[in-house]
């Protein structure tokens, strides 16, 4: 049985392909960052929106998660960010013409860069059942849609409710309070498809899900390591910082199976020298890992931390801190002691000199921070191979040290935030407390769906409504055709969004699109222009407020929205399936935001004097226990190693293993244009990266059409096809190619074990030449 990815206009016969850039940034950058901002903008709104964005007065970036400096530029955005406000900001507009003058069948032939090109939406819109095309709706009555099918389930946990990274704090937390109003607990989110691995991995080793370290640990690292991550690509705004850190002295290693070009030479071009061509080489030390061998080279390090510890005792380990503040050492120990050095090589596909010379910079090294994306968490042992990134660094004390720590960097600006708001399927006991006295009710203990569940849900009749607070859910998720079929079996779908995407042509039998403000739009309420807050990286919160008109001015933001929903689901008081409901006033929320910071500071640790402390420049922090006071919020009260097996993905003879990238012209599922220039790859997408090597054995000739097929245990052939191949310096038997074109690939099963993060870095493929 075979998967197909659906059609999606594939003639790419301008494709180029050059060779992979050395450096990155720099003029070239600049250039055409403002040429974006130009074409989507014009001059003048281009000049207020960029000349705003990350400022304190300003708005927060729509792209990245990456923190602030202390001290910053009138231009302080990345390439990325410039794309991203663009996007947003633009003046392009789809209006209701736009859907009368195009079916849903139509729109369905146009790929996800066309569909992102047409401008930000203006009317809510619905697709009634069995309808070619959208048509305009009042607010009220697309609210009336949405109340008559929720009033029509039998349970509340026949609705979903997705959300994407980009919800602010005030949003994330009303969002979370509606839903568990209506008496459900299925919110899953995109991190469930991102970092929940992460999440899991620390919260059980350090007791928080969150990273450890600030932009200041950064600056003064003795070394950094940068596993499964792309800063230049993905977060070019950590370059400055590894900049800076490399002027303070740090050594930086780059592990990852691509060499990319933002750890090799960066061009700085908030700097004359960077403008000028004088570049900074960041990384020291480059070692090209197999795909998913990573667990097995921090396994490799903490064996020979500890040979380096028993041959000069007490000059290794922090001995101090082990004994005081940790437990499960001794079982650690044992296990890598036990490591098979055969299995090591053969995981990572590094040779020993290569390890024991990273495993000498920690030696040699006070003040380590590793730090990590993707390209470690979409694994089935993704969890384990975090745990072991914990062991490596808690013998020598560099957790809660100044310097040193944990740092998953991750990806949409406000993900970690929507966490903190409750967006998650299965918030702690003390929470759901919290909620409660709050608000007066007894919001439900059951475990929701996360994003993989949600799908399966869907497409096994369990779930007919779905609701989805920004994002692109149809091209975020893995196995398309799955995923698609999914939606399509649902009795209602509601996009609430900015931009036009495939979700919106994807359609359960009837189909909503909500438009609403972005993070670059003033948003004016009853109680004045309004600001948000959103959580970074490295659990800083602060406040953005949109400095832009809005496309239109019917727009509701995505409170507006979610408070006004529930004051018809709520009316009388109580849930439509019988429960009390929370005693909130949704009409004061809506208009005044800082009423929803209040309920926020009464619920969730760490908001105190919320709104005073937004005032302040650059925000406030969150409380880290393992950062703050080197304290620990595990059963044990320690942080905890962990003795995992050692897992590695083995691919038969004749196959690959791929991972699922993007490119340097995209952000998630956003695709600004055709172009991966860092990678040498222009003008088109379609193009799967392998080895030389295997090109050769598979006899295949670079520039060769080929169809990628992926293999599972579940015995469907899941194929995106009419690729070129492209002879790329990846490990022999790896291979990269974009997403969302390669979702199609991952199967839906194929997930981390503990976290349900989709396996989209281990796909086991072969290439079929299109004769």
């Amino acid at each position: 049985m075979a998967s197909k990815a659906p059609r999606e206009g594939i003639n790419e016969a301008g494709l180029k392909v050059g060779k992979p850039k050395t450096s990155s940034v720099g003029v070239p950058a600049v250039v055409h960052a403002l040429k974006i901002a130009q074409e989507q903008m014009g001059p003048v709104r281009a000049a207020k929106a960029l000349l705003a964005v990350n400022q304190v007065d300003g708005f927060d970036c729509p792209g990245c998660a990456f923190p602030e400096p202390g001290k910053r530029s009138h231009a302080e955005f990345c390439e990325n960010g410039a794309k991203a406000v663009a996007e947003e900001a633009t003046r392009r507009r789809v209006a209701p013409s736009f859907f009368a003058g195009h079916s849903v069948a139509e729109l369905r032939e146009k790929d996800d860069f066309w569909l992102g090109q047409q401008g930000r939406l203006t009317h809510a819109m619905l697709l009634d059942d069995g309808a070619t095309h959208y048509r305009p709706v009042s607010w009220d009555e697309a609210f009336g849609v949405i109340e008559e099918e929720l009033r029509g389930l039998d349970s509340p946990d026949e609705a979903i409710f997705y959300t994407s990274g980009r919800t602010s704090n005030e949003a994330a937390f009303a969002y979370q309070l509606f839903v568990r109003g209506l008496g459900t607990n299925n919110l899953p989110d995109c991190s469930n498809m991102c970092h929940e691995s992460s999440g899991y991995a620390l919260t059980a080793t350090i007791g928080i899900g969150k990273g450890s370290v600030s932009l200041e640990d950064l600056y003064h690292a003795e070394l950094i390591l940068i596993a499964g991550q792309n800063p230049g690509g993905n977060h070019p705004r950590m370059l400055t910082a590894l900049e800076k850190a490399k002027q303070n002295g740090a050594a930086i290693v780059a592990i990852n199976p691509l060499p990319e070009a933002g750890w090799q030479e960066f061009h700085n071009p908030q700097t004359v020298h960077g403008l000028a061509g004088g570049g900074t080489q960041l990384a020291d030390g480059y070692l090209p890992i197999r795909i998913g061998g990573d667990q097995a080279l921090f396994q490799a390090l903490g064996k020979l931390l500890l040979e380096a510890e028993e041959a000069a005792p007490g000059t290794v380990f922090d001995r101090d801190f082990l004994e005081a503040r940790t437990t499960g050492l001794d079982a650690y120990l044992d296990h890598v002691r036990a490591l098979d050095w055969a299995e090591v090589f053969a995981a990572t596909g590094l040779d020993q000199a290569q390890i024991r010379g990273l495993a000498a910079r920690l030696l040699a090294s006070k003040a380590t921070i590793v730090t990590w994306a993707m390209g470690l968490t979409q694994h089935k042992h993704a969890v384990a191979t975090l745990r072991d990134i914990v062991n490596v660094l808690l013998l020598q004390g560099n957790i809660g040290r100044p310097g040193a720590g944990v740092c998953p960097v991750r990806g949409h600006s406000n993900v970690q935030g929507d966490r903190t708001m409750g967006i998650f399927e299965q918030m702690p006991a003390w929470f759901h407390d919290a909620l409660d006295g709050e608000f007066g009710f007894t919001s439900p203990r059951a475990r929701g769906f996360d994003t993989v569940g949600a799908i399966r849900a869907m497409r096994d009749g369990q779930a007919k409504v779905f609701m989805c607070m920004g994002g692109n859910f149809v091209r975020a998720t893995p196995d398309t055709r799955v995923t698609e079929g999914a939606i399509a079996s649902t009795r209602l779908t509601v996009q609430v969004s900015t931009k036009l995407n495939r979700s919106h042509i994807i359609t359960g039998r009837r189909a909503l699109i909500l438009p609403t403000l972005g993070r670059t739009d003033r948003d004016t309420r009853a109680g004045g222009d309004q600001r948000v807050t959103v959580e970074d990286s490295m659990s800083t919160v602060h406040a953005s407020r949109g400095r832009l008109e809005p496309p239109d001015e019917t727009l509701l933001s995505e409170v507006a929205i979610v408070c006004r929903l529930a004051r018809r689901m709520f009316d009388g008081g109580s849930s439509p399936f019988g429960a009390a409901a929370p005693r909130a006033d949704w009409s004061a929320m809506e208009g005044d935001y800082s009423l929803i910071r209040r309920h926020i500071e009464h619920v969730i640790p760490g908001f105190d004097n919320y709104e005073a402390r937004i005032d302040h420049p650059g925000g406030f922090v969150l409380p880290h226990p393992p950062r703050d006071s080197r304290s620990f919020k595990t059963a044990s009260g320690r942080a905890v190693f962990t003795a995992n097996e050692l897992e590695y993905p083995k691919v038969p003879p004749g196959r690959l293993l791929l991972q699922t990238i993007r490119t340097h012209d995209q952000f998630n599922t956003t695709i600004y244009g055709k172009d991966d220039r860092y990678r040498g790859i222009y003008h088109g997408r379609r193009v799967v990266m392998v080895n030389p090597q295997d090109l050769a054995a598979f006899g295949l000739r670079e520039g060769t059409t080929v169809n990628l097929v992926s293999e599972f245990s579940d015995g469907v052939e899941r194929r995106a096809e009419n690729f070129r191949a492209v002879a790329y310096p990846t490990p022999v038997g790896c291979a990269a190619a974009y997403y969302p074109e390669t979702n199609v690939l991952v199967p839906l099963d194929s997930v981390a074990d503990v976290s349900g993060t989709p396996t989209s870095k281990s796909v086991i493929v072969r290439l079929e030449a299109v004769l």
